[in-house]
């Protein structure tokens, strides 16, 4: 299967925090025919193992499954779900979104209400609708019908979005954070034949509530190295300062100098920058976001990680729909290749 075919299956399936499994299983699917053994932590993470020569480097590669998303908090008399949300979500892109409720029974379809604005007060009008006055409904004509359809408490509730390509290397689609990271990191392992190094592949849990899977992934492997595949704001967009998100999609994947969370290690930002330019990939540098990806908990495991990022970049992303470049996801896999192969000569 090409990148885009993977992309698209992995993007379209359900994993809110959490609630990973059916990401899992297109992950295991994956992976299992490029690498010698794949496990499966106690958390949830799931490991390819491609195994190298004795005594070289062990990488850690992390793409976390997990997507934004919301559970079921409440079913109200009337047959209405109240939600809470996982994961950062801006109330003002909840409004009038179709969902699904992914329930025991089978998948329910529903929408995001508020009261209309035919009937709101003019200070209400002016006001942003936070998520505890939402609802979701699924046609219910009371709490009892709604549990007849399968509604429980806890039930995770994804964006009903579709990929789509859009252009001759742009496509659309849901939970791209960071489903274009699982994507690469399997292409990655799919063209790597053989290396020297030992590469565990991780396909982590739980990164929008908190990086919870890295940290367990990490400890069991005890790497030399880390290295996250993820996404970062495309600032390319109207109203965004080249200061606040100078990264671009078509100018190839962004390597992080620093976030919130790492300071990259100077050694894997030579690494990365290196094989980037030794193999004449497109790449580029950014500092000072204010979010945090899976290497910054690798890089605090045990004694310590040299970690680093290699970031695709996606617009619109902590939103129901992002839209990225594949040209950035093909760049993507040739410098996570090019920096595996590279790794003996810095560690």
């Amino acid at each position: 299967m090409t990148i885009t075919e993977v992309l698209e299956k992995l993007s379209n399936a359900c994993g809110v925090a959490g609630r990973e499994d059916e990401v899992r299983c297109l992950m295991e699917k994956f992976l299992k025919t490029s690498v010698d053994d794949v496990e499966e932590d106690k958390l949830g993470n799931i490991i390819g193992i491609k195994k190298g020569k004795k005594n070289a480097p062990k990488v850690m590669l992390a793409t976390h499954m997990d997507e934004i998303g919301l559970l079921v908090k409440i079913i109200s008399k009337e047959g209405f779900l109240r939600f809470t949300k996982i994961g950062g979500i801006d109330d003002r892109i909840l409004l009038a979104q179709k969902v699904i409720i992914h329930t025991g029974k089978e998948s329910l379809h529903g929408i995001i209400g508020s009261k209309p604005p035919h009937i709101q007060k003019e200070e209400e009008r002016k006001k942003i609708i936070t998520h505890d006055q939402l609802f979701i409904d699924i046609g219910a004509k009371n709490q009892e019908e709604a549990k007849k359809m399968g509604v429980k408490i806890g039930d995770p509730i994804s964006f009903d979005i579709k990929f789509r390509k859009v252009g001759k290397d742009i496509v659309i689609g849901k939970a791209f954070d960071n489903r274009i990271g699982c994507a690469v990191m399997i292409e990655a392992m799919r063209q790597l034949k053989k290396t020297k190094c030992t590469v565990y592949a991780v396909g982590t849990v739980q990164e929008e509530v908190g990086l919870r899977g890295a940290a367990t992934a990490a400890f069991g492997i005890h790497p030399d190295v880390g290295i996250a595949i993820d996404v970062t704001v495309a600032g390319d967009v109207p109203g965004v300062k080249e200061v606040e998100a100078p990264s671009k999609i078509r100018k190839g994947p962004s390597i992080t100098v620093a976030d919130r969370g790492l300071i990259t290690h100077p050694k894997v930002l030579r690494l990365l920058i290196d094989a980037a330019e030794e193999n004449k990939i497109p790449y580029q540098l950014e500092t000072g976001l204010p979010g945090s990806t899976d290497a910054a908990r690798i890089s605090l495991t045990r004694e310590g990680v040299p970690s680093g990022i290699i970031s695709i970049p996606t617009r619109y992303i902590h939103s129901p729909t992002a839209l990225l470049s594949l040209k950035d996801a093909e760049n993507s896999v040739k410098l996570t290749i090019a920096a595996i192969r590279k790794i003996p000569k810095y560690f």
